[in-house]
């Protein structure tokens, strides 16, 4: 299975990912898979065949979210990603045949976008990793607050974020950023000084899309 008009970004949270898919397919009008866009599958799901991406979805006290062990919480995070492997590429099975080019934020492993995409369709976005657990809660995001609520409710504040923590430098491991930054893909590093149009001129040239343009 290839995908030949499907371009795929991946790497650390804070990056510019999310922001760089969606002007990208505004500009070439194409087909935005954005960040989680494997969610659409999520209802009709088989929790047996996919307990991590499930887990969530029938998660009945969200307390037990944020008291999981930072070694549960990585545990979780990896089979999530190979849960959303299978669904990423049964959406993407469903797409590749359109003229539209395709723009995937992506969990898709490094080993699965080698065999399935050119090599200059995969590109990483790296942020140093530490920025994702200082400022996990900065974002005001609906789901990032609504966590940093019950972490406050929690008997032992401190300690309930401590171990929230914990587990967001597990998952934000620096040994996890050298295998993104040694991947041998078009590597894009996070820098503050430089704007989102310059950041999106330096995508379109790892992906060869400006010479794409009339």
């Amino acid at each position: 299975m290839r995908f030949e008009n499907a371009y795929f970004i991946t790497g650390t949270a804070y990056a510019g990912k999310s922001a760089m898919v969606k002007l990208l397919a505004e500009k070439y009008d194409g087909v935005l898979c954005e960040e989680n866009y494997h969610d659409q599958l999520l209802p009709e799901l088989d929790s047996s065949e996919f307990p991590c991406v499930c887990y969530t979805r029938d998660l009945k006290d969200w307390r037990d979210f944020i008291r999981r062990s930072p070694e549960e919480y990585l545990a979780w995070i990896d089979g999530a990603a190979r849960e959303c492997e299978i669904l990423e590429l049964r959406i993407l099975e469903g797409l590749k045949d359109q003229e539209k080019p395709i723009f995937v934020d992506t969990n898709i492993s490094l080993e699965t976008l080698k065999e399935i995409a050119p090599h200059d369709h995969v590109l990483i976005m790296l942020a140093d990793p530490m920025i994702s657990v200082n400022r996990f809660f900065e974002r005001p995001d609906r789901e990032k607050q609504f966590l940093y609520r019950l972490i406050m409710e929690e008997p032992d504040p401190e300690a309930a974020m401590e171990n929230y923590r914990q587990g967001l430098m597990l998952i934000n491991s620096q040994e996890g950023y050298d295998r993104f930054l040694n991947s041998g893909f078009n590597v894009i590093l996070r820098d503050d000084s430089r704007s989102i149009e310059e950041t999106l001129a330096l995508v379109e040239q790892c992906f060869g899309l400006g010479r794409q343009q009339p």
